[in-house]
């Protein structure tokens, strides 16, 4: 089912929002017109498209007070999709959903009259936009440096959407593998391939597997609530074969204490699997199905690189254990912090980085601090502290950061401002990644990965930890919970 338009916005909190990428269909506008009849909302300017979302989603500075429309307990917000307020009336359904500092969104055609409105299982083309959007979140913020390749991304999307999406119409969601067939050209086939291999190899053989695990982590350091975590991990792979009809298997290995991987989901190329390797739940809460592995897939590769796999974990503690205590005295802040390495963790870092964040307090005047190991910097609107850490932790694991704050006494008409975070609620964000090691302890080698062809590949295997929303909230204030465990 055809889309009547698709944006990109970018919303940071240290620069404006603004319109990244637009693309409308004028074909499929016609189509709405009739379909819809009375009912037909045109799409205004994409200006206009960018406030009404903002004021939507709650992300405008003036609206951070109380809407009653949009925040009354008579509304529970369960999808993704938004009814617009726009000056012919309410666009709708528009799609949005946010990903770093961007907002992917998209109007689907809806092929009947929309007073009253239709549900939105009945509407088809929903799945297909969501599909699509994902396929584009995953293309911008993909590569070995998502932030500096975005740009480049962005200008590729326009030609790449012509192929996955034309006359509206979305076809393919793999816009990374659309990429990698623009960009090498089409050799002659002395095969029948399969259709997703329609391109020969190019190049010398060789096979890449790498493992990506992100933590998330939620740290409080005070008795009423919990702290929290989860692994989320990612098997990618690469395959440059000779042969049409290759097969490879790739296996998984855990050491002794390692974490069972949970929540698995393989890619359709996945050829057979255990089934006991796809059973293992992070929901269960009494759940003793969960395999320590070896976790082997054999699969057909795609031409394009793909995500083999994701799985989850729970491991039994976090790689960076961590308090953070802030108090206030006037336009005089006061901040401690304690980070300690799990002695499980490699102590080797391609970088780590503890972001400090000021809300709803001005400009940052003055600062003065003691560091037992690191350095401090500030940010370039100074509302912001980076305490650079660096590539290790010291030889005891442990690290402590205090000093005090001084900021401008206009509050109000400076600095950037949050619902949540007001009062003392405020939180230190630690932004890591660890080379050649995972969490989970989750690893594959040359040995673990076996090529059916007649080619000899090469074969590459990495790994790494990254943190994802890794939060440590001050223990001297209420912080957000957005539940807790009835087993507490």
């Amino acid at each position: 089912m055809p889309l009547r338009a698709v944006w990109i916005f970018s919303h940071g909190r240290e620069q404006p929002s603004a319109v990244k990428f637009s693309r409308r269909f004028p074909t499929v506008e016609k189509r709405a017109k009739a379909f819809n009849r009375a009912s037909h909302v045109s799409i205004p300017d994409n200006h206009e498209v960018l406030k009404a979302l903002l004021l939507e989603l709650g992300l405008t500075q003036e609206n951070k007070n109380f809407v009653e429309y949009r925040d009354g307990c008579s509304r529970i917000r369960k999808t993704h999709v938004h009814a617009l307020n726009v000056p012919d009336g309410k666009l709708w359904p528009v799609l949005a959903m946010q990903s770093a500092d961007f907002i992917y969104a998209c109007l689907p055609l809806v092929e009947q009259q929309l007073e009253p409105p239709p549900s939105l299982i009945s509407i088809s083309s929903i799945s297909e936009a969501f599909s699509l959007l994902s396929g584009a979140m995953t293309f911008i913020h993909s590569g070995q440096n998502p932030e500096a390749d975005v740009p480049s991304r962005l200008s590729h999307l326009a030609s790449l959407l012509t192929q996955a999406c034309p006359l509206g119409s979305p076809l393919d969601s793999n816009l990374i593998g659309l990429h990698e067939v623009v960009n090498s050209s089409a050799g002659n086939q002395a095969q029948k391939a399969p259709a997703w291999r329609f391109n020969r190899q190019k190049g010398k053989s060789q096979i890449d597997v790498h493992i990506t695990e992100k933590v998330t982590c939620a740290q409080y350091d005070e008795g009423h609530d919990s702290d929290t975590w989860q692994v989320y991990g990612t098997v990618s792979c690469k395959c440059n074969l000779d042969a049409i009809t290759a097969s490879v298997t790739v296996g998984l290995h855990l050491p002794a204490n390692g974490s069972p991987l949970q929540d698995i989901l393989v890619h359709p190329c996945v050829t057979s699997v255990d089934s006991s390797l796809l059973i293992s739940s992070s929901v269960a809460i009494t759940d003793d199905s969960a395999s320590n592995g070896p976790y082997k897939l054999p699969f057909t590769p795609p031409l394009e690189p793909f995500n083999l796999c994701h799985y989850t974990s729970q491991v039994p503690v976090p790689p960076i254990l961590g308090c953070y205590q802030m108090t206030e005295d006037g336009c005089n802040v006061q901040i401690s912090v304690k980070l300690k390495l799990h002695e499980s963790v490699r102590n080797g870092f391609d970088h780590c980085e503890a972001h400090i964040p000021f809300f709803n307090k001005g400009h940052i005047k003055h600062f003065e601090y003691k560091v037992s190991h690191g350095q401090m910097e500030m940010s370039r609107e100074k509302s912001r502290l980076v305490w650079v850490i660096g590539q290790k932790f010291p030889k005891s694991l442990e690290m402590v950061l205090s000093g005090t704050v001084t900021f401008s006494s206009d509050r109000l008409s400076s600095g950037p401002t949050d619902a949540v975070c007001g009062g003392n609620t405020a939180y230190v964000k630690l932004s890591f990644r660890i080379p050649e090691f995972t969490l989970t302890g989750c690893y594959t080698d040359q040995y673990s990965v076996q090529n059916f062809s007649t080619a000899k590949p090469k074969i590459l295997t990495s790994r790494e930890l990254a943190s994802s929303d890794y939060l440590i909230w001050n223990s001297k204030a209420p912080a957000p919970v957005l539940s807790r465990s009835l087993f507490q």
